[in-house]
């Protein structure tokens, strides 16, 4: 049942509008309730879903669960209904004591979103305890020389109940002797005073027996009495009397046994051994209060012999008695009031309650991790407890509602940084000296899919000989994922055209190891570099993924033979070459015209008679291919020549091809002028170039290649298909690696003929004077002969000197 105010139906709600309105920012809200002690199993409490503002239909999707403040489960909450309830037996007096204000606090946690609500219950008293005295039957000895008015004190009952349940009345049977006189000092004291109003007569009436009667305030009320029985006696005429009928002293609370608690002093107006005075407690005094204290018969000295414990009882009641030593003894009473001071004696006590096992990495600022309740059973500043974790942790603590705190994350965490924190919580009251106690927090960091795969470098150069078996494995790579559960690495390749084929019939990638396969033998003529992108995927949801750059370069290999232009004439015209009788030495009869597929050494070309016994006359230029003669024609000679030319690469091993050329000699000198320049669509236009030579050492692929730039000034002469610009064109001939030096210049002019793009041109050019006319001048040629450019790029070449 909801106390906001349970008056009006309208104050109640009102009250319960400014409730909700208090929610403070972490979602946390405070409901308080009471039931009375000793309800019954199932008793109803309130409906605390809806006092909360939950849907009940939602109470066991949102994981509802109530933990309560270190006791046993008193509460339980119905699901169905959202109806809190008691579960187990309330007893006040067992769960509180004494304390004015008795309730129980209960954690309620929903999730979806996470919600934490404080509920306080209280539990009020009843009447269930009557009052009780420490003894059935109080004895009394007095003189019946006591004079009325005399006084006796006597010790009240106790009542365990609270409040107005524990306010107690006394009521004395009717008595012509005697009355009772109660004084109340302050609400939690009052001294009960037996008053003799008429003289006593022993030879009358010896003993008086009288009921003590005290009830309670609860309604209905509760009874105890106690039986006082009054025996006469003649005695002395003035009993001891103390200087002060009630003692007030505070003492701190574990005091050291021995330690003085005070000196009573009380006095005798009579003589002799009448005035002679010992002390004692009241034999009604509990024993409790005897174990704990203790009294000097002869010097009235009360000392500390047990433990005080602030903590379980904060003031004592000593009933003191002065006796004299007289035939008939008579007795003075009075009373110690102790007052226990508190001392810094009970350190805090720290109780965690999880709502997660593991905290996911990716999980919020503001995320509660866990709830922290403090106690102190000290008073005051004594029990005033700080609770605090160290610095530079991501995570914070944040009060909540009197000593519980939530543990929430303060920053963002990395599992790949830090898997898991040991929190040590400390709490520490405010006591002098300071206790303190700690309890460690284990946090565990659980993965999420926040790291893509990563490949330690950013490209891959790998170097692949063409005509590769297929199947060849070319290279590996390998991907790395500091992800804990989502590290499972998946490799693919990035498809794309190669041409008009697709990458993936070049070449596959094994979806585990990362090995890189060849699929179909690699072609250096049609293929030079494969450059393609390699992906690793994690097997997180969703998953990532990393890319690499694989450059594949394609080493050319011997494989093609050199092709010698169709068969006719070498002028390009069908028939033998026509050669005048009267040709002198070093006479340009024809040019051989071949090419190689291949590039570099393996397309540079050397031409030599295949039988030279046959040659006659004849010659054939080394690398320039041109055929000429050796001295002067003779009639000797014959009518015509059969020359067959061997064209053959420099690769290893070297490639070959034939050419026969057929010669005529004439003797018309018309007829037979060899013209050097190309004719016709078949072979390309004349090139006037300014050769500016230079050399230099490339490296490609571990092996020294002795390469000579070209500087170009050229003039293009009008022709299909020929780019022409102004001025002098630069010719650049490299390597996909190297550095380049100056070596000399030339001019020269080049015919470069039409056809297909070719990855790398070779030109060589000999190196010898323009005045040389004689068979001096094929020598020299083929004696200087040099190597000019190795270009990465095709074309068809037709060699001119």
């Amino acid at each position: 049942m909801a106390v906001f105010l349970r008056d009006s139906l309208v104050t109640r709600q009102l009250l319960r509008l400014v409730l909700l309105h208090t929610v403070w920012e972490m979602g946390s809200a405070q409901v308080r309730y009471s039931v009375p002690e000793e309800s019954k199993h199932g008793t109803f409490v309130g409906r605390l879903a809806q006092d909360l503002g939950l849907e009940v239909v939602e109470l066991v999707s949102r994981m509802f669960r109530m933990v309560s403040s270190g006791r046993r489960d008193y509460f339980e909450v119905n699901l169905q209904s959202g109806v809190l309830f008691v579960n187990s037996r309330l007893d006040r007096e067992e769960l509180c004591g004494q304390s004015p204000l008795c309730a129980i606090d209960l954690e309620v946690i929903v999730d979806k979103p996470l919600r934490i609500f404080h509920v306080e219950v209280e539990i009020q008293d009843i009447n269930d305890n009557a009052p009780v005295f420490s003894v059935n039957e109080d004895n009394f000895i007095i003189a019946e020389s006591r004079p009325p008015d005399s006084r006796f004190p006597l010790e009240g009952a106790y009542d365990a109940d609270i409040g107005t349940n524990s306010l107690l009345t006394y009521k004395l049977s009717p008595s012509e002797h005697f009355t009772l006189d109660v004084q109340r000092k302050n609400d939690q004291s009052q001294s009960l005073v037996l008053v003799l109003k008429k003289a006593l007569d022993r030879e009358e009436i010896p003993e008086h027996r009288l009921l003590l009667t005290a009830s309670d305030g609860g309604k209905p009320e509760l009874t105890g009495s106690v039986q006082l029985v009054i025996t006469v006696m003649d005695a002395n005429d003035n009993a001891p009397v103390f200087d002060k009928s009630v003692y007030e002293v505070s003492l701190y609370e574990n005091a050291p046994n021995g330690t003085l608690v005070m000196k009573l002093n009380a006095t005798d107006l009579d003589e002799g051994i009448n005035k002679d005075v010992f002390y004692s407690f009241n034999n009604r005094m509990s024993t409790k209060i005897k174990d704990i204290f203790s009294l000097d018969i002869n010097t009235g000295e009360i000392r500390v012999k047990g433990n005080m414990d602030f903590e379980s009882q904060n003031t004592y009641e000593i009933q003191v008695e002065a006796v004299d030593k007289g035939h008939s003894p008579l007795v003075g009473h009075s009373k110690v009031l102790v007052e226990v001071l508190d001392v810094n004696d009970n350190i805090p006590e720290l109780a965690v309650t999880f709502l997660s096992l593991q905290v996911p990495e990716d999980a919020p600022p503001g995320t509660v991790v866990a709830l922290i309740s403090v106690s102190d059973r000290d008073s005051g500043r004594n029990g005033k407890v700080t609770c605090s974790i160290p610095p530079d942790l991501p995570f914070r603590l944040v009060s909540t509602f009197k000593n519980y705190h939530s543990l929430v994350l303060a920053e963002a965490v990395d599992r790949e940084r830090v898997s898991e924190y040991k929190i040590v919580v400390t709490a520490r009251d405010e006591g002098a000296p300071s206790l303190s106690a700690s309890s460690s927090i284990l946090v565990a960091i659980s993965d999420v899919n926040d790291n893509a795969p990563a490949f330690p470098q950013p490209v891959y150069t790998v170097f692949v000989k063409e005509n590769n078996p297929p199947g060849a494995h070319l290279l590996t790579v390998s991907a790395s994922d500091p992800d804990l559960e989502n590290a499972l690495t998946v490799y693919s390749v990035v498809e794309r055209s190669v041409g008009e084929q697709p990458l993936s019939s070049y070449i596959s990638v094994h979806s585990e190891s990362g090995h890189i396969y060849a699929l179909q033998p690699l072609d250096y003529e049609e293929l030079q570099v494969l450059q393609f992108q390699v992906s690793a995927r994690d097997a997180g949801l969703p998953s990532l993924c990393g890319n690499v750059t694989v450059q594949l370069f394609v080493l050319d290999a011997n494989d093609n033979a050199p092709a010698v232009s169709p068969a006719g004439s070498v002028r390009g015209s069908p028939g033998p070459e026509l050669v005048p009788l009267s040709a002198g030495a070093g006479h340009v009869v024809g040019k051989i015209r071949a090419v190689d597929a291949d590039s570099g050494y393996n397309a540079w070309l050397r031409y030599e008679v295949q039988e030279p016994g046959a040659a006659g006359p004849f010659r054939v230029g080394v690398y320039s291919g041109e055929i000429s003669t050796r001295r002067a024609l003779e009639e000797a000679d014959g009518p015509s020549q059969r020359l067959v030319i061997l064209v053959k690469d420099h690769g290893e091993p070297s490639l070959s091809a034939t050419a026969t050329v057929s010669l005529s000699l004439v003797e018309s000198p018309q007829a037979v002028k060899w013209d050097s320049r190309p004719r016709g669509g078949s072979e390309g236009p004349l090139v006037d170039m300014n050769v500016s030579l230079m050399i230099a050492i490339c490296s490609v692929s571990g092996l020294f290649v002795l390469v000579i730039v070209v500087y170009v000034g050229l003039r293009c002469h009008p022709g299909p298909e020929v780019m022409c610009g102004p001025g002098k064109a630069t010719v650049v001939c490299a390597s996909e690696v190297g550095s380049w030096s100056y070596s000399q210049r030339q001019s020269r002019n080049l015919c470069v003929g039409e056809g297909t793009a070719k990855n790398d041109l070779m030109v060589f050019s000999p190196n010898f004077p323009n005045s040389a006319e004689n068979g001096e001048h094929e020598k020299l040629q083929e004696a200087q002969v040099s190597l000019i450019c190795v270009c990465l790029e095709r074309c068809n070449l037709v060699r001119q000197g």
